[in-house]
């Protein structure tokens, strides 16, 4: 049994999206089973038609901060107070202390 495969232009349209952001979505491993082929042209890449079906489109913008990694609060706190006093950083250009 053999699954069908798509270009990246063929799953562009099915997802009415472009072709370079399908590529983008097959370097980033958005498609698990895609697989990119070698030729002496250029590569180019295939995905199994099942995953572009069962494919939900990533929404656009910034991470949400509460995804993002924030440092320790002990680490907060440290930078926090040697910013403070001044002495972390050294003398600032320009200014006489």
């Amino acid at each position: 049994m053999t699954t069908k495969e798509l270009t990246t232009r063929e799953a562009a349209a099915h997802l009415d999206e472009s072709d370079r952001l399908v590529r983008l979505w097959c370097q980033q491993g958005r498609f698990p089973n895609a697989r990119r082929v070698e030729h002496p042209r250029g590569d180019y890449w295939v995905i199994p038609l099942r995953d572009v079906e069962g494919f939900i489109k990533p929404t656009p913008g910034p991470v949400p901060k509460a995804a993002q990694a924030t440092p320790a609060p002990e680490k907060r706190a440290t930078a926090n107070a040697a910013r403070s006093s001044g002495t972390a950083t050294g003398k600032k250009k320009g200014r006489k202390q």
